[in-house]
């Protein structure tokens, strides 16, 4: 068998290897982590709404994503108080 006929790593492999990261976190960063994933970026207030988390709870999770890079944040050009969180996996 040449190494030309190896398989190539499975793209499920690949997207496992990237949610390392998030894996021992607690239950609300990884809900947070999926919700980003499918709504791409989102405000603090707009993720509470759609976890139905506590907005306390909602900072605690983005604070443990942000301290495993796995979250990119930045202000907000509309309203400079809010910033808007994008997954970075």
């Amino acid at each position: 068998m040449s190494a030309s006929d190896a398989d190539p790593v499975p793209e499920d492999d690949t997207a496992a290897d990237e949610w390392a990261a998030v894996r021992d976190l607690p239950p609300s960063a990884k809900l947070v982590a999926k919700v980003l994933e499918y709504e791409d970026t989102l405000s603090q207030s707009e993720l509470a709404e759609e976890t139905l988390l506590p907005a306390r709870t909602v900072r605690y999770a983005l604070s443990r994503l942000e301290d495993a890079d796995v979250v990119d944040s930045r202000f907000s050009f509309t309203d400079a108080r809010k910033r808007l969180y994008t997954l970075d996996l």
